[in-house]
């Protein structure tokens, strides 16, 4: 069976990014349209001279009325500083369940101390609430809570398009950390049940956090459960993963970095030591970052180059 042709709703750009910045979703003011323009989600800090760049292209002149944010981890909230600095009247409105760590700026609460990631401070105008309407672009999209990858998540559905914007929750090949397993929080039911109010949604169109728009959301769901699945039965596996996505993640930022300095950046950042403690305490650290990095290259994800007196570097691949 061949995909459905993809159609989004007129006034709706995806600028789909690296998996540094998390894509951005535009939305044009249509005419008689009260609300203004406004993207949801802004990519990383590193990205953010280039997400204002390409908001500003997209709208044409129009003024960015709206910031929405479907969840506050770094890749999707990162332009917020710089968008709001660019547009000085824009509103940003954020999923339930962290205005008051944005306001009191908690980087420990918000997730960018233990991650080792950076996030400028911003300000919000209020909250997503689920069960509610959001209107964009002439339409009006629900608001679900989608808990799982992060606790606070919210997805958006468009129901006359069948337009799902799924964040974190679902791509096109899995979805993203359950960071609440970090930290121990049993959370891999959140992402079963998220994926089962996806299923109920029926969506058409999926506009994903990271990756293209795509329109298989039975093959995307049947593999997020096989996916889920495995986690449930080897929660190891998860945390393996999910050392491996950190450490790649903040190498795309780096490019590179000596493998000392490497050990030093692993015994500061709290999300790896609560994941060596838990699940990897048999290696000394500096054994298991050496199995992360052989991981990495095997993988074609990086690679070590040896330097004069044994110093080895890890590029980005």
């Amino acid at each position: 069976m061949h995909p459905s042709p993809i159609s989004l709703p007129a006034g709706i750009t995806v600028l789909e990014r690296g998996w540094l910045s998390a894509n951005n979703i535009v939305f044009a003011a249509q005419p008689g349209d009260m609300e203004g323009a406004a993207v949801v989600d802004t990519g990383y800090v590193a990205h953010a001279q280039q997400t204002v760049d390409l908001v500003a292209a997209t709208l044409q002149g129009q003024p960015l009325a709206r910031i929405l944010n479907t969840h506050l981890h770094s890749d999707h909230c990162g332009g917020n500083a710089a968008l709001q600095a660019a547009y000085p009247q824009v509103r940003t409105f954020i999923a339930p369940g962290q205005a008051v760590q944005v306001h009191d700026w908690d980087e420990a609460a918000l997730s960018y101390q233990p991650t080792g990631q950076e996030c400028p401070r911003f300000a919000i105008s209020g909250v997503l609430q689920p069960g509610h309407t959001v209107r964009l672009s002439g339409l009006d999209w629900q608001i679900h809570a989608a808990p799982g990858h992060d606790p606070h998540s919210i997805v958006l559905f468009e129901p006359a398009s069948r337009t799902l914007i799924s964040a974190d929750a679902l791509w096109e090949n899995g979805f993203g950390v359950v960071f609440p397993e970090i930290e121990g929080i049993a959370a891999f039911d959140e992402v079963a049940a998220t994926l089962d109010v996806i299923e109920q949604l029926q969506p058409l169109n999926i506009v994903p956090g990271h990756g293209s728009v795509f329109t298989g959301v039975e093959a995307a769901l049947a593999l997020a459960r096989k996916r889920l699945d495995g986690f449930v039965q080897s929660p190891e596996r998860h945390a393996s993963y999910a050392a491996k996505v950190l450490l790649k993640y903040k190498l795309l930022e780096w490019q590179s970095i000596d493998l000392d300095d490497l050990q030093t950046w692993l015994q500061n950042t709290a999300y790896f030591g609560m994941l060596h403690r838990r699940y990897f305490g048999v290696q000394t650290l500096q054994q298991w970052q050496q199995s992360l990095v052989e991981s990495l290259v095997a993988s074609g994800a990086a690679h070590v180059q040896t330097l004069a007196e044994n110093r080895q570097i890890l590029h980005n691949a």
